[in-house]
Protein backbone atom coordinates (compact mmCIF):
# COMPACT_ATOMS: atom_id res chain seq x y z
CA UNK A 1 0.00 0.00 0.00
CA UNK A 2 2.56 2.48 0.71
CA UNK A 3 4.18 1.74 -2.43
CA UNK A 4 1.34 2.08 -3.88
CA UNK A 5 0.68 5.80 -2.32
CA UNK A 6 4.52 6.56 -2.67
CA UNK A 7 3.91 6.19 -6.65
CA UNK A 8 0.43 8.30 -6.97
CA UNK A 9 2.23 11.29 -5.12
CA UNK A 10 5.61 11.17 -7.76
CA UNK A 11 3.05 10.88 -10.60
CA UNK A 12 1.13 13.86 -8.91
CA UNK A 13 4.31 16.09 -8.37
CA UNK A 14 6.12 14.73 -12.03
CA UNK A 15 2.60 16.28 -13.42
CA UNK A 16 2.79 19.50 -12.41
CA UNK A 17 6.93 19.52 -12.67
CA UNK A 18 6.17 18.70 -16.15
CA UNK A 19 2.96 19.99 -16.78
CA UNK A 20 3.28 21.45 -20.46
CA UNK A 21 3.78 17.88 -21.78
CA UNK A 22 0.09 17.38 -20.65
CA UNK A 23 -0.83 20.27 -22.68
CA UNK A 24 -2.76 18.34 -25.19
CA UNK A 25 -4.05 19.50 -28.70
CA UNK A 26 -7.84 19.52 -27.97
CA UNK A 27 -10.73 17.77 -29.23
CA UNK A 28 -12.70 18.26 -32.34
CA UNK A 29 -15.75 21.07 -31.85
CA UNK A 30 -18.59 19.23 -31.52
CA UNK A 31 -22.40 21.06 -32.16
CA UNK A 32 -23.29 24.70 -31.75
CA UNK A 33 -21.43 26.98 -29.53
CA UNK A 34 -21.98 30.48 -28.99
CA UNK A 35 -19.74 33.79 -27.81
CA UNK A 36 -22.32 36.39 -26.74
CA UNK A 37 -21.94 40.22 -24.94
CA UNK A 38 -17.78 40.82 -27.03
CA UNK A 39 -17.19 43.60 -29.35
CA UNK A 40 -16.32 41.71 -32.25
CA UNK A 41 -13.01 43.10 -34.68
CA UNK A 42 -13.74 41.39 -37.50
CA UNK A 43 -10.49 41.34 -39.12
CA UNK A 44 -11.56 43.29 -42.43
CA UNK A 45 -12.05 46.62 -40.93
CA UNK A 46 -15.36 46.08 -39.03
CA UNK A 47 -16.33 46.11 -35.59
CA UNK A 48 -19.56 44.81 -34.14
CA UNK A 49 -20.43 45.81 -30.74
CA UNK A 50 -22.26 43.94 -28.63
CA UNK A 51 -22.02 40.98 -31.04
CA UNK A 52 -22.72 37.12 -31.14
CA UNK A 53 -20.61 34.54 -33.00
CA UNK A 54 -22.43 30.52 -33.86
CA UNK A 55 -20.05 28.03 -34.43
CA UNK A 56 -20.77 25.13 -35.72
CA UNK A 57 -18.48 21.98 -36.12
CA UNK A 58 -15.29 24.07 -35.80
CA UNK A 59 -16.64 26.77 -38.70
CA UNK A 60 -18.29 30.29 -38.32
CA UNK A 61 -22.37 29.76 -39.10
CA UNK A 62 -23.36 32.96 -38.15
CA UNK A 63 -22.06 36.80 -36.69
CA UNK A 64 -23.26 39.84 -35.84
CA UNK A 65 -25.60 41.65 -33.05
CA UNK A 66 -29.16 39.94 -34.32
CA UNK A 67 -28.82 36.90 -33.73
CA UNK A 68 -31.02 34.63 -31.15
CA UNK A 69 -29.82 32.07 -28.73
CA UNK A 70 -32.16 29.39 -28.00
CA UNK A 71 -33.36 29.62 -24.57
CA UNK A 72 -31.81 26.64 -21.95
CA UNK A 73 -28.74 26.29 -24.66
CA UNK A 74 -25.87 25.49 -22.40
CA UNK A 75 -22.63 25.73 -24.60
CA UNK A 76 -22.43 29.64 -24.56
CA UNK A 77 -19.42 31.75 -23.38
CA UNK A 78 -20.40 35.16 -22.45
CA UNK A 79 -17.85 37.65 -23.15
CA UNK A 80 -19.17 40.54 -21.99
CA UNK A 81 -16.83 43.78 -21.33
CA UNK A 82 -14.39 41.73 -23.95
CA UNK A 83 -12.55 42.15 -26.90
CA UNK A 84 -12.51 39.25 -29.42
CA UNK A 85 -9.93 39.25 -32.70
CA UNK A 86 -9.30 36.84 -35.45
CA UNK A 87 -6.29 34.49 -34.47
CA UNK A 88 -2.81 36.21 -35.13
CA UNK A 89 -0.84 34.56 -38.17
CA UNK A 90 2.38 34.68 -37.83
CA UNK A 91 3.80 34.94 -41.30
CA UNK A 92 7.57 34.03 -41.30
CA UNK A 93 8.50 32.17 -38.47
CA UNK A 94 11.46 29.05 -37.62
CA UNK A 95 8.83 27.69 -34.70
CA UNK A 96 9.43 24.32 -34.44
CA UNK A 97 12.52 23.94 -36.66
CA UNK A 98 15.01 25.79 -33.64
CA UNK A 99 13.90 25.05 -30.16
CA UNK A 100 17.45 26.32 -28.74
CA UNK A 101 19.35 28.22 -31.26
CA UNK A 102 22.67 27.02 -29.08
CA UNK A 103 21.67 23.72 -28.83
CA UNK A 104 22.75 21.87 -32.89
CA UNK A 105 20.64 19.36 -32.24
CA UNK A 106 17.45 21.24 -31.74
CA UNK A 107 18.17 22.95 -35.05
CA UNK A 108 16.12 21.49 -38.18
CA UNK A 109 15.92 24.87 -39.99
CA UNK A 110 18.65 24.81 -42.78
CA UNK A 111 20.87 22.82 -45.15
CA UNK A 112 23.87 22.76 -46.84
CA UNK A 113 24.18 24.73 -50.25
CA UNK A 114 22.60 27.35 -52.51
CA UNK A 115 20.09 26.16 -54.23
CA UNK A 116 17.67 23.33 -52.46
CA UNK A 117 14.11 24.07 -53.68
CA UNK A 118 13.22 20.65 -52.91
CA UNK A 119 13.25 21.44 -48.93
CA UNK A 120 10.17 21.11 -47.40
CA UNK A 121 10.19 22.38 -43.93
CA UNK A 122 7.02 21.24 -42.85
CA UNK A 123 8.17 17.50 -42.43
CA UNK A 124 10.75 19.33 -39.65
CA UNK A 125 8.16 21.02 -37.76
CA UNK A 126 7.90 20.08 -34.25
CA UNK A 127 4.25 20.11 -32.82
CA UNK A 128 5.71 19.53 -29.29
CA UNK A 129 8.12 22.69 -29.44
CA UNK A 130 7.75 24.44 -26.03
CA UNK A 131 8.10 27.66 -27.58
CA UNK A 132 4.40 27.15 -29.81
CA UNK A 133 2.59 27.78 -26.14
CA UNK A 134 4.12 31.17 -25.25
CA UNK A 135 3.01 32.38 -28.63
CA UNK A 136 -0.76 31.00 -27.91
CA UNK A 137 -0.83 32.65 -24.71
CA UNK A 138 -0.24 36.38 -26.69
CA UNK A 139 -3.28 35.25 -29.61
CA UNK A 140 -0.88 33.73 -32.63
CA UNK A 141 -3.06 30.38 -33.44
CA UNK A 142 -0.96 29.72 -36.63
CA UNK A 143 2.19 30.42 -38.16
CA UNK A 144 4.13 29.99 -41.48
CA UNK A 145 6.98 27.86 -40.79
CA UNK A 146 9.76 28.67 -43.20
CA UNK A 147 13.61 27.28 -43.77
CA UNK A 148 16.00 29.34 -43.44
CA UNK A 149 19.50 29.09 -46.13
CA UNK A 150 21.69 31.07 -48.35
CA UNK A 151 20.22 31.28 -51.54
CA UNK A 152 17.12 29.60 -52.30
CA UNK A 153 16.47 27.76 -49.51
CA UNK A 154 13.11 25.58 -50.10
CA UNK A 155 9.28 25.77 -49.45
CA UNK A 156 7.15 26.98 -46.38
CA UNK A 157 3.92 25.78 -44.78
CA UNK A 158 1.26 27.44 -42.62
CA UNK A 159 -0.04 25.55 -39.59
CA UNK A 160 -2.18 25.94 -36.90
CA UNK A 161 -0.74 25.46 -33.33
CA UNK A 162 -2.71 22.92 -31.60
CA UNK A 163 -2.16 19.57 -33.24
CA UNK A 164 -0.44 15.99 -32.54
CA UNK A 165 1.80 16.03 -35.72
CA UNK A 166 2.83 18.02 -38.41
CA UNK A 167 -0.12 16.60 -40.78
CA UNK A 168 -2.86 17.29 -38.37
CA UNK A 169 -1.21 21.22 -37.82
CA UNK A 170 -1.28 21.48 -41.59
CA UNK A 171 -3.48 24.51 -43.22
CA UNK A 172 -1.62 24.81 -46.21
CA UNK A 173 1.90 22.42 -47.76
CA UNK A 174 4.48 23.67 -49.49
CA UNK A 175 2.81 27.43 -50.39
CA UNK A 176 5.62 29.60 -50.78
CA UNK A 177 9.48 29.06 -52.16
CA UNK A 178 12.01 31.43 -50.34
CA UNK A 179 14.84 33.06 -51.79
CA UNK A 180 17.29 34.96 -49.45
CA UNK A 181 18.47 37.85 -51.97
CA UNK A 182 22.37 38.14 -51.79
CA UNK A 183 23.24 41.86 -51.08
CA UNK A 184 23.80 44.15 -53.66
CA UNK A 185 25.47 46.77 -51.90
CA UNK A 186 29.46 47.45 -52.27
CA UNK A 187 31.02 47.72 -48.61
CA UNK A 188 34.56 48.68 -48.06
CA UNK A 189 36.86 46.21 -47.06
CA UNK A 190 38.74 46.07 -44.22
CA UNK A 191 41.60 44.05 -42.38
CA UNK A 192 41.02 40.96 -40.04
CA UNK A 193 40.40 42.79 -36.96
CA UNK A 194 38.66 45.78 -38.49
CA UNK A 195 42.14 48.08 -39.30
CA UNK A 196 43.52 49.38 -42.86
CA UNK A 197 41.40 50.14 -45.84
CA UNK A 198 41.81 47.87 -49.33
CA UNK A 199 45.22 47.03 -50.19
CA UNK A 200 46.96 48.02 -47.01
CA UNK A 201 49.16 46.57 -44.83
CA UNK A 202 46.55 45.43 -42.81
CA UNK A 203 44.67 43.97 -45.48
CA UNK A 204 43.65 40.47 -45.55
CA UNK A 205 42.56 38.30 -48.55
CA UNK A 206 41.78 38.83 -52.18
CA UNK A 207 39.20 41.69 -52.14
CA UNK A 208 35.43 40.51 -54.16
CA UNK A 209 32.90 42.77 -55.46
CA UNK A 210 29.98 41.27 -53.57
CA UNK A 211 27.56 43.14 -56.19
CA UNK A 212 29.34 41.20 -58.99
CA UNK A 213 29.10 38.12 -56.87
CA UNK A 214 25.14 38.97 -55.80
CA UNK A 215 24.28 39.34 -59.73
CA UNK A 216 26.35 36.17 -60.90
CA UNK A 217 24.28 34.37 -58.57
CA UNK A 218 20.61 35.78 -59.17
CA UNK A 219 21.65 34.92 -63.07
CA UNK A 220 22.45 30.98 -62.45
CA UNK A 221 19.16 30.97 -60.74
CA UNK A 222 17.22 32.72 -63.64
CA UNK A 223 19.43 29.70 -65.57
CA UNK A 224 17.83 27.49 -63.40
CA UNK A 225 14.47 28.58 -63.54
CA UNK A 226 14.13 28.73 -67.41
CA UNK A 227 15.64 24.77 -67.19
CA UNK A 228 13.04 23.85 -64.72
CA UNK A 229 10.44 25.33 -66.72
CA UNK A 230 10.96 23.61 -69.67
CA UNK A 231 11.65 20.44 -67.60
CA UNK A 232 8.20 20.96 -66.63
CA UNK A 233 6.51 21.86 -69.79
CA UNK A 234 7.53 18.54 -70.83
CA UNK A 235 5.30 15.25 -70.69
CA UNK A 236 7.39 12.45 -69.96
CA UNK A 237 11.18 12.68 -68.37
CA UNK A 238 13.79 9.77 -68.09
CA UNK A 239 14.37 10.87 -64.76
CA UNK A 240 12.80 12.55 -62.26
CA UNK A 241 14.93 15.75 -61.00
CA UNK A 242 13.45 16.93 -57.46
CA UNK A 243 14.62 20.59 -57.62
CA UNK A 244 13.05 20.84 -60.73
CA UNK A 245 10.18 19.13 -59.65
CA UNK A 246 10.00 21.26 -56.57
CA UNK A 247 9.36 24.57 -58.36
CA UNK A 248 6.60 23.07 -60.64
CA UNK A 249 3.95 25.58 -59.20
CA UNK A 250 5.60 28.90 -59.00
CA UNK A 251 5.17 28.53 -62.70
CA UNK A 252 0.81 28.77 -62.47
CA UNK A 253 1.32 30.85 -59.30
CA UNK A 254 -0.37 27.35 -56.97
CA UNK A 255 2.92 28.62 -54.89
CA UNK A 256 3.87 32.30 -53.63
CA UNK A 257 7.75 33.12 -54.32
CA UNK A 258 8.60 34.58 -50.99
CA UNK A 259 12.19 36.98 -51.93
CA UNK A 260 13.88 38.28 -48.44
CA UNK A 261 15.05 41.19 -49.43
CA UNK A 262 15.66 44.86 -47.82
CA UNK A 263 17.21 46.76 -50.22
CA UNK A 264 15.76 49.12 -53.15
CA UNK A 265 17.68 47.56 -55.54
CA UNK A 266 16.98 43.40 -54.34
CA UNK A 267 13.40 44.10 -54.59
CA UNK A 268 13.93 45.90 -57.84
CA UNK A 269 15.69 42.41 -58.95
CA UNK A 270 12.88 40.51 -57.46
CA UNK A 271 10.48 42.71 -59.96
CA UNK A 272 12.29 40.35 -62.74
CA UNK A 273 10.96 36.98 -61.68
CA UNK A 274 7.45 38.62 -62.47
CA UNK A 275 8.45 40.08 -65.88
CA UNK A 276 10.63 36.74 -66.69
CA UNK A 277 8.24 33.68 -65.28
CA UNK A 278 5.37 35.55 -64.22
CA UNK A 279 6.05 34.62 -60.39
CA UNK A 280 3.42 35.83 -57.68
CA UNK A 281 5.62 37.81 -55.71
CA UNK A 282 6.70 38.54 -52.00
CA UNK A 283 9.04 40.80 -50.43
CA UNK A 284 9.92 39.21 -46.73
CA UNK A 285 11.96 42.30 -45.18
CA UNK A 286 11.07 44.76 -47.34
CA UNK A 287 12.41 48.03 -44.92
CA UNK A 288 13.26 50.17 -48.15
CA UNK A 289 9.79 48.61 -49.51
CA UNK A 290 8.25 52.32 -48.53
CA UNK A 291 10.32 54.02 -51.06
CA UNK A 292 9.16 51.98 -54.03
CA UNK A 293 5.65 51.51 -52.75
CA UNK A 294 4.01 52.60 -56.00
CA UNK A 295 6.12 50.33 -58.05
CA UNK A 296 5.27 47.23 -56.04
CA UNK A 297 1.52 48.26 -56.00
CA UNK A 298 1.70 48.36 -60.08
CA UNK A 299 3.65 44.82 -60.14
CA UNK A 300 0.37 43.44 -57.47
CA UNK A 301 3.75 42.61 -55.29
CA UNK A 302 2.97 42.16 -51.58
CA UNK A 303 5.13 42.77 -48.78
CA UNK A 304 5.78 41.26 -45.31
CA UNK A 305 7.59 44.22 -42.46
CA UNK A 306 9.80 41.34 -40.82
CA UNK A 307 10.89 43.26 -37.92
CA UNK A 308 9.69 46.92 -37.24
CA UNK A 309 11.57 47.26 -34.02
CA UNK A 310 15.24 47.95 -35.67
CA UNK A 311 17.13 50.88 -37.11
CA UNK A 312 16.79 51.40 -40.55
CA UNK A 313 18.56 50.05 -43.16
CA UNK A 314 19.82 53.78 -44.98
CA UNK A 315 22.19 55.38 -43.06
CA UNK A 316 19.76 59.07 -44.12
CA UNK A 317 16.68 57.24 -43.29
CA UNK A 318 14.45 58.77 -40.29
CA UNK A 319 15.23 56.84 -37.15
CA UNK A 320 11.76 56.15 -37.35
CA UNK A 321 11.21 54.98 -40.28
CA UNK A 322 10.72 50.78 -39.77
CA UNK A 323 7.78 52.37 -37.76
CA UNK A 324 6.32 54.45 -40.55
CA UNK A 325 6.64 51.82 -43.68
CA UNK A 326 3.61 50.38 -42.87
CA UNK A 327 1.35 53.24 -43.30
CA UNK A 328 3.33 54.74 -46.34
CA UNK A 329 2.26 51.10 -48.17
CA UNK A 330 -1.21 51.08 -46.76
CA UNK A 331 -1.57 54.56 -48.22
CA UNK A 332 0.28 53.20 -51.72
CA UNK A 333 -2.45 50.72 -51.06
CA UNK A 334 -0.11 47.40 -51.20
CA UNK A 335 -1.18 44.24 -49.22
CA UNK A 336 1.38 43.88 -46.66
CA UNK A 337 1.64 42.09 -43.65
CA UNK A 338 3.59 42.26 -40.18
CA UNK A 339 5.45 39.70 -38.28
CA UNK A 340 8.11 39.64 -35.15
CA UNK A 341 11.48 38.31 -36.21
CA UNK A 342 13.20 39.26 -32.85
CA UNK A 343 14.96 35.95 -31.90
CA UNK A 344 14.77 36.69 -28.45
CA UNK A 345 10.48 36.71 -28.73
CA UNK A 346 10.16 34.42 -31.14
CA UNK A 347 7.43 35.92 -32.44
CA UNK A 348 5.22 36.36 -29.16
CA UNK A 349 5.47 40.43 -29.57
CA UNK A 350 3.63 40.24 -32.65
CA UNK A 351 0.43 42.11 -31.97
CA UNK A 352 2.68 44.54 -30.43
CA UNK A 353 4.37 45.19 -33.52
CA UNK A 354 0.92 45.94 -34.89
CA UNK A 355 0.48 48.35 -32.13
CA UNK A 356 3.56 50.80 -32.48
CA UNK A 357 2.01 51.15 -36.42
CA UNK A 358 -1.08 52.30 -35.03
CA UNK A 359 1.43 54.93 -33.03
CA UNK A 360 3.01 56.12 -36.60
CA UNK A 361 -0.27 56.27 -38.84
CA UNK A 362 -2.32 52.98 -38.83
CA UNK A 363 -5.41 52.50 -37.54
CA UNK A 364 -6.48 49.48 -34.99
CA UNK A 365 -8.34 47.92 -37.50
CA UNK A 366 -5.78 48.35 -40.19
CA UNK A 367 -3.16 47.05 -38.10
CA UNK A 368 -4.97 44.33 -36.74
CA UNK A 369 -5.60 42.90 -40.35
CA UNK A 370 -1.94 43.20 -40.75
CA UNK A 371 -1.28 40.20 -38.57
CA UNK A 372 -4.89 38.39 -39.58
CA UNK A 373 -6.53 39.04 -43.01
CA UNK A 374 -3.96 40.25 -44.96
CA UNK A 375 -1.58 37.27 -43.72
CA UNK A 376 -4.16 35.16 -44.50
CA UNK A 377 -4.41 37.16 -48.39
CA UNK A 378 -0.74 36.89 -48.81
CA UNK A 379 -0.78 33.14 -48.31
CA UNK A 380 -3.44 32.27 -49.92
CA UNK A 381 -5.99 31.49 -47.18
CA UNK A 382 -8.52 34.08 -46.69
CA UNK A 383 -11.18 31.76 -47.75
CA UNK A 384 -9.99 29.22 -44.81
CA UNK A 385 -9.11 31.82 -42.02
CA UNK A 386 -7.88 35.21 -41.36
CA UNK A 387 -11.24 37.11 -40.10
CA UNK A 388 -14.19 36.34 -38.41
CA UNK A 389 -16.33 35.63 -41.07
CA UNK A 390 -19.43 33.26 -42.37
CA UNK A 391 -17.87 30.46 -43.06
CA UNK A 392 -14.52 30.07 -42.04
CA UNK A 393 -12.64 28.67 -38.96
CA UNK A 394 -13.50 29.64 -36.02
CA UNK A 395 -10.32 31.09 -35.44
CA UNK A 396 -10.26 33.66 -32.76
CA UNK A 397 -9.37 35.04 -29.40
CA UNK A 398 -10.77 36.46 -26.42
CA UNK A 399 -8.98 39.73 -24.72
CA UNK A 400 -10.20 41.41 -21.46
CA UNK A 401 -8.10 44.58 -23.04
CA UNK A 402 -6.59 45.61 -26.30
CA UNK A 403 -4.68 42.96 -28.07
CA UNK A 404 -2.43 45.79 -29.33
CA UNK A 405 -1.58 47.05 -26.57
CA UNK A 406 1.30 45.60 -24.22
CA UNK A 407 -0.08 47.23 -21.05
CA UNK A 408 -3.56 45.66 -21.43
CA UNK A 409 -3.60 42.92 -23.46
CA UNK A 410 -4.29 39.80 -21.94
CA UNK A 411 -6.02 36.87 -23.79
CA UNK A 412 -8.16 34.27 -21.95
CA UNK A 413 -9.32 32.26 -24.14
CA UNK A 414 -8.85 31.05 -27.56
CA UNK A 415 -10.44 29.07 -30.25
CA UNK A 416 -8.77 27.07 -32.98
CA UNK A 417 -11.25 25.62 -35.62
CA UNK A 418 -13.91 26.07 -32.32
CA UNK A 419 -12.08 24.08 -30.52
CA UNK A 420 -10.84 26.17 -27.09
CA UNK A 421 -7.20 25.52 -26.72
CA UNK A 422 -5.42 25.30 -23.38
CA UNK A 423 -3.36 28.67 -22.50
CA UNK A 424 -0.90 27.31 -20.12
CA UNK A 425 2.64 27.95 -21.29
CA UNK A 426 6.26 26.63 -19.59
CA UNK A 427 6.42 30.97 -18.87
CA UNK A 428 3.27 30.78 -17.06
CA UNK A 429 4.26 27.59 -15.00
CA UNK A 430 8.12 29.02 -14.32
CA UNK A 431 6.09 32.35 -12.67
CA UNK A 432 3.77 30.05 -10.67
CA UNK A 433 6.81 27.83 -9.93
CA UNK A 434 8.46 30.79 -8.22
CA UNK A 435 5.47 33.21 -6.99
CA UNK A 436 4.92 29.88 -4.62
CA UNK A 437 8.04 29.14 -3.89
CA UNK A 438 8.81 32.80 -2.45
CA UNK A 439 5.14 33.36 -1.69
CA UNK A 440 4.68 36.33 -3.81
CA UNK A 441 1.03 36.12 -4.51
CA UNK A 442 -0.28 38.85 -3.44
CA UNK A 443 -3.05 38.02 0.00
CA UNK A 444 -6.49 38.40 0.26
CA UNK A 445 -7.65 41.70 1.37
CA UNK A 446 -4.41 43.36 0.28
Amino acid sequence: MKKILSFIITIAFGTVAFAQSNVLPAPAQKGVMYVKNATIHVGNGKVIENGVIQVRDGKIEKVGNDITIPAGETNVIDAKGKQIYPGLILPVSSLGLIEIGAVRASNDVREMGDLNPNVRSIVAYNTDSKVINTLRSNGVLAANIVPQGSFLAGSSSLVQLDAWTWTDAAVQIDGGMHLYMPSLIARPAFGRFGGGMPGGPNASGQQTDPVKEGLEKIETLKAFFREAKAYNAAAIHDETNLKYEAVRNLFDKKQKFYVHANQVKQMLVALDFIKEFGFDVVIVGGSESWQIADLLKQHNVSVILQQMHSLPTSNDADIDQPYKAAAILQKAGVTFAISDDDNQTRGRNLPFNAGTAVTYGLSKEEALAAITLNAAKIMGVADKTGSIEVGKEANFIISSGDLLDMGTSNVTDAFIQGRKIILDDKQKQLNDRYEQKYDLKPKKGF
